[in-house]
């Protein structure tokens, strides 16, 4: 039987997972507010991968980890246009059927794990070349 670390536990180690930065710095994410007590709202950048059409471009996300977090998986949305198969092209929201981290949640899965498969995402041979709407335009808030 394992232990189950509780909510602000495990969000505490991913805040300083992040805070530190994450292997090759491709990734990138941390806390909105500094006093957000309960942990809620993040802040997250992918840097495009290079050769495809992403490369040189920073995207902007907003991740929300709701009060059954870990349990359940949180709420990810592209500040950053982007054109993405698992995104919402209408709102930036990723659609957890499209994703898989999301959609198959585990309880071990984190931000990070959803983070780097989204930038694998952009690798694939279906994004890669895919037309992209116009640098530094947002989504609606």
């Amino acid at each position: 039987m394992s232990v189950k670390v509780p909510r602000n536990f495990r969000l505490l180690e991913e805040l300083e997972k992040g805070e530190k930065g994450i292997g090759d710095g491709n990734i990138s994410y941390g806390l909105a507010q500094a006093e957000d007590m309960l942990m809620s709202d993040w802040n997250a950048t992918i840097l495009g991968p290079v050769q495809t059409v992403f490369e040189g471009k920073i995207y902007s996300l907003r991740i929300h980890c709701g009060p059954n977090y870990p349990e359940d998986p949180p709420t990810v949305h592209f500040q950053s246009r982007i054109n993405l198969p698992c995104v919402d092209q209408s709102n930036g929201l990723v659609d957890p059927a499209k994703l898989s981290s999301l959609g198959k949640w585990k309880r071990h899965h984190t931000m990070e794990t959803i983070l780097m498969e989204l930038r694998r995402e952009m690798t694939s041979s279906s994004s890669r070349k895919l037309a992209q709407p116009q640098e530094g335009t947002m989504f609606p808030s």
